[in-house]
């Protein structure tokens, strides 16, 4: 166990400096491409006499500096697993739970499915912070699973079903607003919105596939640390495609 933990802290070692370095590249490569955040604030309408719903420009936000913070993120909790709470992380996933990992992709991926969304035409402010909240509940329904399950002798998925119902949501909503883009006028939606859209849909699966795995116990996932490898790696690749999917369609 001992050798085995020591392989997972190279493993978090390397991932997380990666992770780390493409963050701060990410940061200072990328041009200053915003997109606006709005809102519908009721208002009178003295012609019609009547209130009436107005939009409204709140801000504009740079994408640059959001797609390099969950890369930074994630790599500094990957390098704090490896180093600053090692003995509390390897604690864990000897009991077959990480909560770092929880509290790190709520954090995230939530910025992630922000950007997303934000790329699918969702701007208004209210719905973005529904759409981050949703995605951390998902994520958050994880940590249940795994605090609950330390309990029980046989699984109970019903964190997983809970999970996967607030992690559908965003979903369905940047999908309406992806396929009502395309509907109208296809050759508006540019490519790179396309392959972010089917990519990451397939990425966010995986993870919840991958935790099936794990609690189903199917092939080498009967090892709760080759699950973990898997999680790890899952991240960077997840990360990294949007990342960098990003900075080629706007922000180089």
């Amino acid at each position: 166990m001992e050798k085995r933990l020591k392989g997972l802290k190279i493993y978090n070692t390397i991932v997380g400096f990666v992770l780390l370095v493409q963050g701060i590249v990410m940061w200072a490569i990328s041009n200053s491409s915003k997109l606006p955040v709005t809102t519908l604030y009721t208002k009178w309408n003295e012609v019609l006499r009547m209130p009436q719903p107005v939009l409204e420009n709140l801000t504009e936000w740079r994408l640059g500096p959001i797609v390099a913070s969950f890369l930074i993120i994630s790599g500094l909790f990957l390098l704090g697993s490896a180093y600053v709470w090692r003995k509390k992380y390897e604690g864990q996933i000897q009991k077959g739970v990480n909560l770092f990992r929880w509290m790190e992709y709520s954090i995230t991926s939530s910025l992630m499915i922000v950007v997303i969304a934000m790329l699918c035409g969702v701007y208004d402010l209210s719905s973005l912070i529904m759409i981050f909240s949703l995605n951390a509940c998902m994520i958050l329904f994880g940590w249940v699973m795994e605090i609950h399950n330390q309990t029980t002798k046989k699984v109970d998925w019903t964190s997983y079903i809970f999970g996967c119902f607030a992690g559908a949501v965003p979903w369905i909503i940047m999908g309406l607003y992806f396929f009502n883009a395309v509907s109208s006028n296809a050759e508006a939606v540019p490519t790179f919105v396309y392959a972010i859209f089917w990519t990451l849909l397939v990425s966010f699966n995986v993870f919840a596939v991958n935790m099936v795995l794990q609690y189903k116990k199917i092939g080498k996932w009967k090892d709760y640390i080759y699950g973990e490898y898997a999680y790890i790696t899952l991240s960077l690749v997840a990360k990294a495609l949007l990342a960098w999917q990003v900075w080629g369609g706007t922000l180089r």
